[in-house]
């Protein structure tokens, strides 16, 4: 099922503990849901970047890790079939090299720095809801050689990231 946007998820904590009796609003009888106000925000790992276009990248010395944030996975819903690139095909920052098809829609993927494929996650080939169960883990769908490691400075921080999920 989609994940709710915050502002519903906002609307949905304040209509909900409007409608609590004033002596069962405590901890204990909320559920943790509707306590964590940054329900996304837990979801976004600390050690990689970010694009608006909900990709991410982990980085390793010139070589960068790829994929698709746990949000973009949860939106696009159960994901059947993964178009990868082909290793040593080149791309710049923000053009497409892949796609992905889910039962509700199909999304390009887009690369988040420009540089040459070195390897692909072929194992999405045969299980693409991996992307769905580990999308920040498992789920990576390409290596790249980064050709310019300062493209990395245009990219959003976990914080930035965790933030326009919350617009």
């Amino acid at each position: 099922a989609p994940r709710p946007t915050m502002s519903c998820l906002r609307t949905l904590t304040t209509l909900t503990l409007r409608a609590l009796p004033r002596a069962t609003a405590g901890p204990s009888r909320v559920p943790a849901l509707l306590l964590t106000r940054r329900a996304f925000s837990s979801d976004v790992p600390t050690d990689r970047k970010f694009a608006k276009s909900h990709e991410w990248i982990k980085v390793d010395g010139d070589i960068g890790t790829v994929g698709i944030t746990s949000h973009a996975a949860g939106e696009l819903g159960d994901v059947v079939f993964v178009d990868l690139p082909e290793v040593g095909s080149s791309f710049d920052k923000e053009s497409a090299f892949g796609a992905i098809e889910s039962v509700k829609a199909a999304s390009d993927v887009y690369s988040p720095v420009s540089g040459e494929v070195v390897e692909v996650n072929s194992a999405l080939s045969d299980t693409p809801g991996t992307i769905n169960q580990d999308a920040h883990g498992d789920g990576w769908m390409m290596k790249i050689k980064l050709s310019n490691k300062g493209e990395l400075d245009g990219l959003l921080s976990s914080e930035a990231y965790a933030a326009l999920l919350e617009e």
